[in-house]
């Protein structure tokens, strides 16, 4: 259903963005089309895919390019901005709630959070306050989506920090969808978060999944996460995942209180998540296939992690 009798366009590339333009009946938005430019009237601009994107993370970007490109949205100065982002730029934190709408964005984030805090900073320089609305949304699920969380799902077994609680928060795309609509309806403005009601429990999400979880100290984790980065074998840095083993769950409250209700909730989103890896098989972001996959499969996470210690250790040699 598009947006109510306005005339959306859909900034971005990848599944998420294609997504969002085919369920609000959006056209590709054309920055060097000055007849259409005037006639937009509600502009959403997709920030890689709203999450952590590994074929992106995993290639050199050229960010001095992508952010030239987000300035183009000042080129439609009557349009309400509606940008989708991740919760991620909010922090993931060993113990901590549910963040709300108005939490403080992280001022020293790395990687890919790092570009996304970065794209924010500069929408909110070329577009005025009185028609800005930032979305961000908490792991996004769906046809076509591929992102780190997701990928997380792929590896032989589920990681987790010892001693801490990650309970599990995703979203819908066709979710997200009926938010954009909410905030391009009832024009709304400010930061909003988005994301299925409540939360998952990391054991109950082990049982769903049927994965079984590695259990490492989180000085190991980010330590041997650190090592791989710079070799090479990690595509992000070792900070990106936290995102991966603390929460960064969110409330939502602004959107509920427009009447907003996500028809998937988390259970739900983890088949759809379940439903594409099937068959996939990940280590530390990247895909293997074959006999590769067979055999790790078979040996688990934890002959995984001593393997690739071992490639530190040829590595330093």
């Amino acid at each position: 259903m598009p947006v109510r009798s306005r005339r959306t366009a859909v900034h971005g590339s990848g599944p998420v963005s294609d997504t969002l333009a085919h369920l609000l009946e959006a056209e590709t938005w054309d920055p060097d089309d000055a007849v259409a430019r005037a006639s937009i009237d509600v502009l959403v601009v997709v920030l890689d895919g709203g999450d952590f994107d590994p074929v992106r993370t995993n290639r050199p970007r050229d960010v001095g390019s992508g952010l030239h490109d987000l300035t183009t949205v000042a080129r439609a100065p009557g349009a309400h901005v509606v940008v989708v982002t991740s919760a991620a730029v909010l922090g993931a934190r060993p113990g901590q709630g549910p963040l709300g709408d108005d939490a403080p964005v992280l001022a020293d984030a790395e990687g890919s959070v790092g570009e996304l805090v970065e794209a924010e900073r500069v929408l909110r320089e070329v577009v005025s306050p009185e028609r800005l609305a930032v979305l961000r949304t908490a792991a996004l699920v769906g046809p076509g989506v591929d992102t780190m969380m997701t990928r997380h799902f792929e590896a032989p077994r589920l990681l987790m920090v010892r001693g801490q609680e990650r309970p599990w928060q995703f979203l819908h795309v066709e979710d997200l969808a009926e938010a954009v609509r909410t905030i391009a309806d009832l024009t709304l403005c400010g930061d909003l978060t988005a994301g299925a009601e409540g939360e998952l429990a990391a054991t109950e999400v082990a049982r769903l999944s049927g994965l079984r979880t590695v259990e490492l100290p989180a000085a190991t984790a980010f330590g041997v996460a650190e090592r791989l980065h710079r070799l090479g074998v990690l595509p992000a840095p070792a900070s990106d995942l936290a995102y991966a083993v603390y929460p960064w769950t969110v409330t939502s409250a602004r959107l509920r209180q427009a009447r907003w209700q996500p028809v998937y909730d988390n259970e739900a989103c983890l088949a759809v998540l379940l439903e594409g890896a099937r068959g996939r098989l990940g280590v530390a972001g990247r895909r293997v296939g074959g006999r590769d996959a067979a055999a790790l499969g078979a040996v688990g996470a934890t002959v995984a992690l001593l393997g690739t210690a071992a490639l530190v250790r040829r590595a330093r040699r």
